[in-house]
């Protein structure tokens, strides 16, 4: 069948909703997803990012939807017609939406060590105000603690419930899940468990905010001071790829996350051994620099595009001691080729 989103027309299979078709096409047409995670089943419907105008309906019934619809979980009709970010009204729409999840998010991007790859960071750049309406106290809860690998921040989560999805789907032994109605509503372990499932650090990947970070990582970089490189090793944990992308500072490797795609989702699950017992340089095979699609803080001022030279105007003793710093976030081919780091 035939769909066409925002003037741009592709044929795909019965099924297919309009997100997928919209990704099918790529560029500006892919509405935002907080929710929706290709990987997950039963995702997405949540969180009305994703938002989109059927101007007609199908071929059959060119009648147009009276609401704007969630592309996530809207099937594509033969003839139908939808407008993305052409729409006024699903611009707005998607505005509103960024207000509604910033009303009780903290705004402690300066700390937050997903700030760089978050998705509501990016929402909120491309529809989020200046200036909040919202003057009561935002909703806050206690710290806890769900074990040893991972940081739960719940102030920051905006119940997307895809960490949960993926203790459903990857591992045998959910032990958390959304507790409590309402405004009250929060992601918690029953009774102070601990998550240490083998591959529960998957949560940290699929988290489209800052709620769940990675504890051996906290605090030690920003994220665009490390370069990132494909790697692989020999994992015997069943089910694991051993496929990764690991970060590194110098020599160091800071942290190990799944490959992810131009959507912000990992392309394969990895185990917690990978992710975080891994962190020698020689316990891997390092193929070559990652290149990311999307555009993001992360891929500024390294390999994948050419940045105009950028002259400071100061004293000339306030940048000695600094070409340490510059050679550790700048991108090598290879790490561990000595000749590379030099340049």
């Amino acid at each position: 069948m035939k769909v066409t989103i925002d003037g741009q027309e592709i044929e795909v299979e019965a099924g297919t909703t309009i997100l997928q078709a919209a990704r099918m096409i790529g560029g500006d047409v892919v509405p935002p997803a907080m929710c929706y995670y290709s990987k997950l089943k039963g995702s997405g419907g949540k969180c009305r990012c994703c938002l989109v105008d059927v101007t007609k309906g199908s071929d059959a019934d060119p009648r147009p939807m009276p609401k704007l619809m969630a592309s996530c979980v809207t099937g594509c009709q033969d003839g139908m017609e939808i407008a993305s970010k052409a729409s006024p009204r699903v611009q707005e729409a998607r505005k509103s939406v960024t207000e509604f999840l910033l009303i009780n998010h903290p705004l402690d991007c300066p700390i937050c060590d997903q700030a760089g790859e978050c998705d509501l960071q990016n929402l909120s750049f491309e529809h989020g105000k200046s200036a909040s309406r919202f003057i009561e106290e935002k909703r806050t809860f206690e710290p806890e603690d769900i074990g040893p690998n991972i940081q739960l921040h719940m102030n920051r989560c905006i119940l997307c419930q895809r960490c949960v999805q993926v203790a459903d789907q990857l591992t045998d032994d959910r032990v958390h899940g959304v507790m409590d109605r309402g405004d009250h509503a929060n992601i918690s372990t029953c009774i102070s468990k601990a998550i240490t499932n083998e591959f529960s650090g998957n949560m940290i990947d699929v988290c489209p905010v800052g709620a769940l970070t990675d504890k051996t990582f906290r605090f030690k970089s920003r994220v665009w001071f490390n370069k990132p490189y494909n790697a692989h090793r020999e994992c015997t944990t069943p089910g694991c790829c051993g496929k990764t992308t690991v970060w590194m500072f110098g020599n160091e490797i800071q942290r190990v996350t799944g490959r992810k795609d131009e959507f912000h989702e990992v392309e394969e699950f990895i185990c917690n051994t990978c992710r975080f017992d891994k962190k020698e340089v020689s316990d891997w095979v390092i193929e070559g620099p990652r290149e990311f699609e999307k555009d993001s803080v992360i891929n500024q001022n390294n390999y994948t595009q050419k940045l105009e030279k950028v002259e400071i105007a100061t004293e000339k003793n306030i940048l000695l001691g600094r070409d340490q710093d510059r050679k550790k976030i700048s991108m090598a081919a290879n790490p561990l080729d000595t000749n590379t780091q030099k340049s």
